[in-house]
């Protein structure tokens, strides 16, 4: 248009306002009224296009005269306009006007302080339609599509328009053409998931909404609470779901603490969401999630592996060092040796296993459920397998080291008490 906004924002502060009407998300549009050099007020209106053009009854032509908006016009805009616009993943956004001139009836009994915002911005007169590109970026996709292979389920909850959400969400790799999941409104969803005799949300009407759910448009801050409180409480699946959500605005602060896991925007959030959160991303970056996810499996599977080491060889020793008691009134294995085993070897190699890197092979598997053992039936079998494999291998040099074993070793049945150090013994230890 010509015009520098920042020079604009120069020439009345905000002081100067006579009236703010602060964004709502319920209404999605904002209005601020600024007085008229001449004398009375201009309401300036912006939101969701399809929601301000609603409220329009004028427009402004080519020629900038004022003529008639009709509900054809208004079915016109919104088909070749703002549903096109929507389509490529535009974020439509209407600008409107309506002026209180002096000496109207408008000005009668004019008073701002008292008076709601659903009639000062009536009879608008419609400025233009924008719409506002926000790419998506180029590593998104790709984090997105991790998250599914690593069994993770994404859905995206929006503001925008159902239209530019579902663009949004096949350009995410979010949901692909034919897939028979849901993207629905806020209104629809409501609508599905609430009692329609009390209006309370119904946990079986929930769990016929969530597990196809993947977009949900036009929605309002209850509703993501809703979702994330819904899904928490399913038990539509063996586990109990866990429930990441991400969130930048002080209206997400609810569904932050509700979900298990609360991811807070660094950049953008606000201190109320960060508060909330568990997680802050400093980057405000989605691949960031994906990094927290592996080194989460990577700090899970360590402790599996540092247990399954330790568990193995404890259950051996135990074993060896009681047979051995029983079998010579002598136990193979001493006090100091014990714990040699514990504070030297076990530690140094539990360590490495412990220290190892993620790798994004960890990604390529489901996840654990929220309730599941540490030590899994998989673990028990290894364990129990390389147990009884040493044992079998100690209990064979232990009874029968004088024939197996090369050299002069002692027989287990001539060590007592009072024996010095044996070959047999330091043998087992080593």
């Amino acid at each position: 248009m010509g015009v520098d906004y920042r020079v604009v924002r120069k020439e009345m502060d905000d002081t100067d306002f006579t009236k703010v009407f602060t964004f709502n998300s319920s209404m999605k549009r904002m209005s601020t009224v600024i007085p008229l050099t001449g004398g009375g007020y201009r309401v300036l209106t912006k939101g969701a296009a399809e929601v301000v053009l609603t409220r329009c009854t004028w427009t402004i032509d080519r020629v900038g005269k004022q003529k008639q908006l009709s509900p054809s016009d208004k079915e016109v805009l919104m088909k070749e306009v703002i549903e096109k616009m929507a389509a490529d993943s535009l974020r439509t956004i209407c600008v409107a006007y309506k002026d209180y001139v002096p000496n109207s009836s408008l000005m009668k009994n004019l008073d701002w302080d008292n008076m709601e915002e659903e009639e000062a911005t009536s009879q608008l007169t419609m400025l233009c339609v924008v719409g506002i590109e926000d790419p998506v970026r180029s590593e998104v996709p790709q984090a997105i599509q991790q998250c599914q292979q690593a069994g993770i389920t994404v859905r995206m909850v929006t503001g925008d328009n159902l239209v530019t959400a579902r663009a949004i969400a096949t350009k995410c790799g979010i949901i692909k053409p034919g897939d028979s999941f849901l993207a629905m409104d806020g209104e629809e969803f409501n609508t599905r998931v609430r009692d329609p005799e009390t209006g309370e949300v119904k946990q079986e009407l929930m769990d016929r909404v969530w597990p196809q759910l993947r977009v949900l448009a036009r929605s309002q801050p209850k509703d993501k609470y809703n979702l994330v409180k819904g899904i928490i409480a399913s038990r539509l699946t063996v586990n109990r779901e866990v429930v990441a959500v991400t969130g930048d605005g002080t209206n997400d602060a609810p569904a932050l603490k509700e979900a298990d896991v609360g991811f807070a925007m660094g950049i953008a959030g606000t201190e109320v969401a960060k508060e909330a959160s568990d997680i802050i991303l400093t980057d405000d970056n989605f691949n960031s999630i994906v990094a927290a996810v592996m080194w989460g499996r990577n700090v899970y599977d360590s402790i599996s592996k540092f247990l399954q080491f330790q568990l193995t060889v404890n259950i051996v020793a135990i074993i060896i060092s009681f047979v051995g008691a029983c079998v010579t009134s002598v136990s193979p294995l001493k006090a100091v040796q014990m714990l040699w085993i514990n504070l030297i070897m076990d530690t140094l190699a539990a360590l490495a296993l412990a220290t190892e890197l993620p790798t994004p092979s960890l990604l390529d598997r489901s996840p654990y459920g929220r309730t599941a053992s540490l030590v899994s039936p998989h673990m028990a079998r290894s364990i129990l397998s390389q147990a009884v494999y040493q044992l079998t291998v100690l209990l064979v040099m232990f009874f029968m080291g004088q024939t197996v074993l090369p050299g002069q070793v002692e027989s287990y049945q001539d060590i007592t008490l009072s024996s010095p150090p044996t070959k047999l013994f330091t043998i087992i230890f080593n």
